[in-house]
């Protein structure tokens, strides 16, 4: 066979190349580990976002808000991170904190 097949490696008889070789794929292995959980990571993310997003999308059908279209006054807002500030600004401020006795 003069063209190698893939995923076969040509027999080696020096100890050192092939400490050599496993060293090198292992540190591709690591590389391609990372990457991977940098891409999951960034799945996961996304996916919050679009939980995020239909949820409030949801919250704001469920307040019975008009579809589309310029908002009156006092309307409840169209985008969803807008509904989502206005909730946070309409939460109830926290009590204040006690002193404490000595």
């Amino acid at each position: 066979m003069s063209l190698p097949i893939p995923g076969m490696v040509a027999p080696l008889a020096d100890t050192g190349e092939i400490d050599k070789r496993i060293a090198d794929l292992k540190s591709v292995e690591h590389w391609l580990t990372l990457n991977l959980n940098m891409v999951k990571m960034s799945v996961q993310g996304l996916e919050m976002q679009k939980a995020t997003l239909s949820t409030l999308q949801a919250a704001q059908q469920a307040a019975g808000a008009p579809a589309g279209g310029s908002r009156e006054a006092g309307a409840p807002p169209q985008n969803p991170m807008e509904a989502w500030w206005s909730m946070l600004q309409q939460a109830p401020n926290p009590p204040p904190e006690r002193k404490k006795r000595r």
